[in-house]
Parts: structure tokens; sequence; C-alpha cells
């Protein structure tokens, strides 16, 4: 039913607007593309398995947990490596980012190896049922999750003078460093916000995807395209970005099958990339 299949898009498309959310952040304020995304995506997912088997802690429980713990890496990787060479430009960023992601992969591969794994807590199976309509309280629960984690952030960004500070050094990094910011500081707390909200996105795909150490490969892509689609460096269109993909993802799949459900959303970031390269949205980063 079509109802259904737009209900899934945008449950989906929430959390995709997660994982675009700190892809898009960093490249804002730092003119990072981080390659290492989806791998915290992946040990975000890893922290949710190990609290929930281990200590049998809920899965959303975790999130907090997961995003703390990447928040942390995110924080040293930047301040103590990513700093030191960030003025070298974006190829050398780049190429370190993607240094990371080869280093986290192999590091996931030998503490769990490359089996798959899955949360699955016992509420797994139900649904809120409206009539011919289903929708799984986990998706429905994911989603208010990534909607209260946008929120959280805009509230920081906006309310607090980190978050004003991250705003000014994102539109004029000379002019914050003339009025005494630290604009090291900043892109430490950047990148690890960055990497929070990827660790918070594994925590929450954990339970509805299995979790391996390349599961963030496909993730990384879709951070991409989520952040492309709404304009690359701009957090308002990597919610229309992935609200987007995620929809064109359950209608692709709905009308031709499963097997085009990636190449569909690629397909319509090809399109954007030619006739809107800015993306949807296309404004300035804060605009």
């Amino acid at each position: 039913m079509l109802i259904q299949h737009i209900i899934n898009g945008l449950l989906l498309g929430g959390v995709y607007a997660t994982i675009g959310i700190g892809f898009s952040l960093v490249y804002g304020v730092m003119s990072i593309i981080n390659l290492a995304h989806g791998s915290l995506i992946m040990l975000g997912a890893y922290v949710t398995y190990v609290l929930f088997q281990q200590f049998g802690i809920d899965p959303f429980v975790t999130v907090p947990v997961s995003f703390m713990a990447m928040f942390a890496l995110g924080f040293f990787i930047q301040k103590y490596i990513t700093n030191c060479i960030i003025k070298w430009g974006l190829f050398m960023t780049v190429v370190l980012t993607f240094g990371f992601d080869l280093v986290f992969i192999n590091t996931a591969m030998l503490i769990w190896n490359s089996n798959f794994r899955g949360v699955v807590p016992s509420y797994s199976g139900a649904g809120l049922e409206l009539g011919i309509i289903v929708i799984p309280y986990i998706r429905l629960a994911i989603f208010i999750v990534s909607i209260a984690l946008t929120w959280l952030l805009y509230q920081f960004l906006n309310h607090t003078r980190t978050g004003q500070a991250i705003r000014a050094t994102a539109l004029n990094r000379e002019a914050s460093q003339l009025v005494g910011v630290d604009i090291n500081i900043i892109f430490a707390v950047t990148f690890g916000i960055g990497a929070g909200f990827a660790g918070a996105a594994g925590g929450l795909f954990s339970m509805i995807f299995p979790i391996t150490p390349f599961m963030g490969v496909p993730f990384l892509g879709k951070a991409f395209a989520v952040a492309v689609l709404g304009g690359l460096g701009n957090i308002n269109g990597a919610i229309v970005g992935g609200l987007v993909l995620g929809l064109a993802e359950a209608l692709g799949a709905a009308a031709f099958g499963t097997g085009f459900q990636q190449g569909i959303g690629f397909m319509i970031l090809l399109l954007v990339l030619v006739f809107r390269p800015k993306g949807i949205i296309g404004k300035q980063f804060f605009g």
C-alpha cells in the first residue's frame, strides 16, 4: 500500500537525516569530508551491541552512551591529530580520515571478527496497527529519537556560547579568532559532535540492520548522499535530504523491488547534482 511505503520511507529518512547532519556539520565548519563517518556509525552500533548483550541494557538507553563514546573519540582525533594537518588542505584531511576508517574497521574485525550480529529487544516484532497500516514500534521510536537529537543540536547551536562559537567559526573563521574564539577547540568539539551523531545513529541502526565491521561503508555513501541532496554543509538541508532519500528508497523498492532500492536513491542524487549542484536548499551554512 502506498501510504505504508511513504510512512516507512519517512521513518527511515529521519535516521538518514541524523547521519547526514553529523557529516554536514563537520564539512560546514571545517571543510572536511570525513571518510571515517561510516566507521563511527559502525563503532556506535557495536557499543550498543556490547551493552545489550553483556549487561542487558535496553538499546534505546545505550544511545547516549554511543553518542558520548564517539564524541570522545572524535574530539581526541581532531584535537591531537587532524588539527595538525588541517592547514594542508582538503586532500590531506580526506587521506587522513580514510586512514582512520581503515584502522577502525580492522580494529573491529580483531575484536568482534566479521560475523553478523544484531540487537533484538523483546519488543522488536511489535507494531502500531491502524487499519491495514502497520507502524513498527522500533522504527517509530528510532524516528522520535532522531528528531529529538536534531532538536537538541539546534538548541545547543543557538543557545550556548560554544554553539554560537561554532556558528561564528562556520561563517567567518578569521573574524572568530579576532574576537577570541579558539578555533582548534571549536574544530575538536564540532568533529566530536559529528562523530557523536554517527555513534547515536549506529546505536539506532543496530536494531534494524545487521552489525558487521563493514556496515559503515554503505552508510558513508548515504551520509554523503543526504548531505549533498540538501546542500553540503547545511544542517536544514541534511534533514530534507534524509527524508528525500528515505522516501526514494522506500517507494523505489515498492515499485521496482528491493534490488533497486540503493540505485534509485543515488539516481536522485545524480539528478540533483546535474540540475541543482548546490542541493535542494543550497543556502549558506546556518543560513
